[in-house]
């Protein structure tokens, strides 16, 4: 995520801010160009931009709640990211909206980066059989007082994340039961959307055989791969094949698990590039780096991973300084290389297209 700049003061801020803090500005994220703005009110709903006084703009109708801080300037009374939402958290009580306000950050995120590719993202209106959608389930609470957790997942387009998991102590308590070494609401997102983006980009263009040639065949029985992977436990020497351990269930979710992957280091590496961070350990050549290109429009993987390697280094140096867990405790193998590249392609083979298409 890049920084932005204030339209009135100059002022850094960053993409969930909602106020400058120099100038004081309400500020607003717009989707149209990708950018925050300082805003003026004009009337009780609309705001105009401060470098544009003739762009007329609403804030996203989740912004009553500060859940959201995006800006709308069509008839819709929800944002480009919060109009695929269903089903929310329940915001009767503070706990709940503080939940939708993490789960709508981590969501925003997501939606920058779909927007970034101009990747594919139709809603139910657009699209009623296969649209991305979004609920936000709440557990369910027996007669007992037992918790059924609700169940993050997808299908068809549909992406159901589970309410709870916004907050830290039962994400890490879900973590630790699924010895997972990383787990984050944004993580869900993007593995998640993973799977609607291999409806889109790779189903729906009937693009299997290059997807099979990297990945494997997917037409082998999903819930016989899951049943397999509890009964029998990890194949061995699978770290050196996946990304992660859930990875190699099965070529859907090692597909999923590699587009989250890409989103993460593109985005990571845009955060760098925005602060100016270079990798230049001394006596330690081999893992020096500088983000000086624009990870949205990288080459390929391959340029990507030479700078992301010793970034991740390095953060993960920094937080074991701090007594924290790595932040990307995760090996790149060069056949999992060889998948981020796939999706490299594939992703931007998608934005050039569109790009054309306009």
């Amino acid at each position: 995520m890049r920084l932005f700049a204030c339209d009135n003061c100059d002022q850094v801020i960053h993409f969930d801010n909602r106020q400058c803090v120099r100038c004081n500005h309400r500020l607003g994220f717009f989707a149209g160009d990708l950018s925050m703005h300082a805003l003026e009110s004009r009337d009780e709903a609309n705001w105009q931009f401060v470098s544009d006084p003739n762009r007329l703009v609403r804030f996203c109708a989740n912004a009553g709640l500060d859940i959201c801080n995006w800006l709308v300037d069509d008839n819709n009374d929800f944002c480009i990211a919060c109009r695929h939402n269903r089903l929310v958290p329940n915001t009767d009580t503070p706990d709940g909206i503080e939940r939708w306000r993490r789960i709508s950050q981590a969501q925003r995120h997501l939606f920058y980066s779909l927007l970034r590719w101009n990747l594919p993202h139709p809603d139910r209106q657009e699209d009623p059989q296969g649209g991305l959608v979004f609920d936000f389930l709440e557990d369910a609470v027996q007669n007992d007082g037992n918790i059924v957790p609700a169940m993050t997942g997808h299908e068809e387009g549909l992406i159901a994340i589970r309410a709870a998991e916004a907050d830290d102590v039962t994400r890490e308590q879900a973590r630790t039961a699924m010895d997972e070494p990383y787990r984050t609401l944004l993580g869900h997102f993007r593995h998640e959307t993973g799977h609607f983006i291999w409806n889109k980009l790779v189903r729906d263009r009937n693009g299997f055989d290059a997807f099979r040639a990297v990945f494997g065949d997917e037409r082998q029985d999903y819930g016989a791969a899951l049943q397999n992977r509890y009964a029998n436990g990890l194949a061995p020497g699978w770290q050196e094949s996946f990304i992660s351990a859930y990875a190699s269930v099965h070529p859907w979710e090692d597909f999923a698990e590699c587009f989250a992957h890409y989103l993460h280091i593109v985005d990571t590496l845009e955060t760098a590039r925005s602060f100016g961070m270079a990798i230049d350990p001394r006596g330690h050549e081999e893992i020096a780096a500088e983000v000086d290109f624009n990870p949205y429009r990288a080459q390929s993987a391959e340029q990507l991973i030479s700078a992301w390697v010793p970034l991740s280094l390095a953060i993960n140096a920094i937080q074991r300084s701090m007594g924290q867990p790595d932040s990307y405790p995760f090996v790149l193998s060069p056949p999992v290389v060889a998948k981020l590249e796939y999706l490299h392609r594939l992703i931007q083979n998608a934005a050039n297209e569109k790009q054309q298409a306009a």
